[in-house]
């Protein structure tokens, strides 16, 4: 059965990016992948901000953002956590053997600046983590002030994931100081899963030249010896590159601030659809994604018989909430290559959707 996903991720593949994968294999160490490379460059840097490389990785976002911990902790991460995607990297730099603090936040809430202040005047850290759009609450932090706070301490290494924000609003890395921006192929991009991009400044090269256990799949200095030949350090994932080189081509015909307005006229779109129906956005207000609206299941419906309804009946899905607040929330995706005419359908089988759907006892 074929379906539409309005989930966080993967969302929707269009047509002509998936057939652009159906290339012809060439090397990965030819002249005509080194063409390919290079030819990404512009457009990945525009999106960016950034005059750095921008890497690419056969890897989920995960891998890059691990690497990210390996590469640039010497003394001390700071973990900034409001969601269970920013949990989580608290796990992974323990896993890592990483000496790692947390700055929690109820889920939906962002990460307060002035917290992470405190946090890094004790001087304990020389690493930050943060993920700029919590999509497991649809909390979006307000990444300039957090980064103007973080260039207080120039000794702390910014890793910054951008994995469902990088290409539907402005994140101009250099400009707001970010040394390690990682994100991935599956969200914003519109891309199948299986890709990540990661931008590293000079400073974060420094850092990693001075640590001794980074590994070799995700070594900064591998990425960069490399990237200065037009290559990765592994065989990469050659079809979504080539998907990539299309969707770079979609995105410069559109333009960046038509992209930009888009994402967020789509998301106000589906705002108020959910709040004239009486729903309650989870995060904080002033907070919301733009890519996403996360919404508290405050009338009460049965979420997964929601979604047996649009998917039998109306060929897509969304995703129920996730970890604990599955049930409790529901989330919507606009990111990518949505339209006005594609929401529109969206809310229309909602309504519908919706109508058949039972409620939950009180």
């Amino acid at each position: 059965m074929s379906y539409k996903l309005f989930i966080p991720g993967p969302v929707a593949v269009s047509e002509k990016t998936l057939r652009a994968m159906a290339q012809p294999m060439i090397g990965h160490r030819s002249t005509d992948f080194v063409a390919l490379y290079n030819s990404l460059q512009p457009g990945l840097q525009a999106i960016a901000g950034t005059a750095d490389p921008v890497y690419l990785s056969t890897s989920s976002a995960w891998g890059v953002m691990e690497g990210s911990i390996r590469n640039v902790v010497k003394k001390k991460v700071l973990a900034c956590m409001n969601g269970a995607f920013s949990d989580k990297w608290l796990d992974v730099a323990q896993r890592c053997g990483k000496p790692a603090g947390a700055l929690k936040f109820e889920w939906g809430q962002p990460v307060d600046p002035a917290a992470v202040r405190r946090e890094l005047a004790t001087g304990a850290y020389d690493a930050l983590t943060l993920i700029h759009n919590e999509t497991s609450c649809g909390c979006m932090s307000d990444l300039a002030a957090i980064m103007a706070v973080v260039r207080e301490f120039p000794d702390v290494i910014a890793i910054v994931d951008t994995v469902s924000s990088l290409s539907a609003l402005p994140i101009p890395k250099d400009e707001l100081g970010i040394d390690v921006l990682v994100s991935g192929s599956q969200k914003a991009f519109a891309l199948p899963p299986g890709m990540s991009f990661l931008s590293v400044s000079k400073r974060a090269l420094a850092r990693a030249a001075t640590v001794a256990d980074r590994g070799y799949y995700f070594d900064f200095l591998e990425f960069q010896k490399n990237h200065e030949l037009g290559m990765t350090p592994s065989t990469p994932i050659i079809p979504l590159i080539y998907a990539l080189k299309s969707k770079l081509e979609d995105i410069a015909a559109e333009g960046l601030p038509a992209r930009f307005a888009r994402h967020a006229r789509l998301n106000q779109t589906v705002r108020h659809w959910g709040t004239a129906k009486g729903f309650k956005l989870f995060p904080k207000e002033g907070y919301g994604s733009v890519t996403l609206n996360c919404f508290a299941n405050t009338l009460g419906y049965d979420l997964p018989a929601l979604n047996k309804i649009l998917k039998t009946k109306h060929s897509l899905v969304i995703d129920g909430g996730y970890g604990k607040l599955k049930g409790k929330t529901f989330r919507i995706s606009n990111m990518g290559d949505e339209t006005a005419a594609s929401i529109a359908s969206l809310l229309q089988s909602l309504d519908a959707a919706l109508a058949e759907t039972p409620k939950l006892p009180a």
